[in-house]
């Protein structure tokens, strides 16, 4: 019998406070898509945690790597994603966390044969 592959979820304090936005926050945050690695943040893991206090929502989000050539424009669209899906003002925070594979949300996405 194949193993079910195990998915690592975030949980973000969005989901005991506001989940019925959970999956349209997900759905459009999936949208951005780092170009080097080919891979969404959500796939990536990079979002961190989304939280909405006071009808404004901050997001803490780490990028794959500190020196990220594309970090500047990831951040910006996804701050835009988030103020598409949750239609408030956002703020993103940059976590120090050391991106890892463990972070990914599907670890058999590492199958994609790049870093073997």
């Amino acid at each position: 019998m194949a193993e079910e592959p195990t998915v690592n979820q975030i949980h973000w304090t969005l989901h005991d406070t506001h989940p019925e936005l959970v999956e349209t926050a997900r759905a459009k945050l999936a949208e951005v898509v780092d170009p080097e690695i080919g891979m969404n943040i959500i796939q990536l893991g990079l979002v961190r945690d989304l939280a909405i206090e006071n009808n404004m929502a901050r997001m803490k989000m780490i990028l794959t790597t500190p020196f990220c050539p594309y970090g500047p424009a990831m951040i910006e669209m996804t701050k835009q994603k988030a103020v598409e899906a949750l239609n408030m003002p956002v703020t993103i925070e940059m976590g120090m966390d050391v991106w890892d594979f463990s972070m990914m949300e599907d670890p058999s996405a590492l199958d994609w044969g790049m870093y073997t």
